[in-house]
């Protein structure tokens, strides 16, 4: 499997650009493969983006904004479903990955 950010590497707002630096530096420090698509220069991706978002997920007005997340063809969420996983610490789940293997006390 395969997690897939959706970025705009040109986009104007420090919001998104700051999200997408977020979400791109915790998988990156958690050695999570994953693949960037740059919606700003592959139309065909952009728009299998916009038509793979749920309904229920679509902003009442416009464009669904990066960055979007998927595990392969499955949408995970947006930046706030990413961070609301992050304070959870839920983040391997909402990728659909695994979680890391816990390391136990050795205890007897």
């Amino acid at each position: 499997m395969v997690v897939k950010v959706y970025i705009a590497s040109s986009s104007g707002s420090v919001a998104i650009k700051k999200h997408q630096q977020d979400v791109v530096g915790f998988l990156e420090a958690n050695r999570i493969n994953f693949q960037e698509v740059d919606i700003t220069m592959l139309e065909k991706e952009r728009l299998w983006m916009y038509n793979n978002i749920p309904k229920d997920k679509q902003p009442e007005k416009g464009r669904p904004v990066p960055p979007q997340i998927f595990n392969e063809d499955q949408y995970c969420g947006d930046y706030e479903d990413f961070f609301q996983s992050k304070e959870n610490n839920t983040v391997f789940v909402f990728l659909g990955l695994r979680t890391k293997p816990s390391v136990k006390d050795s205890e007897s």
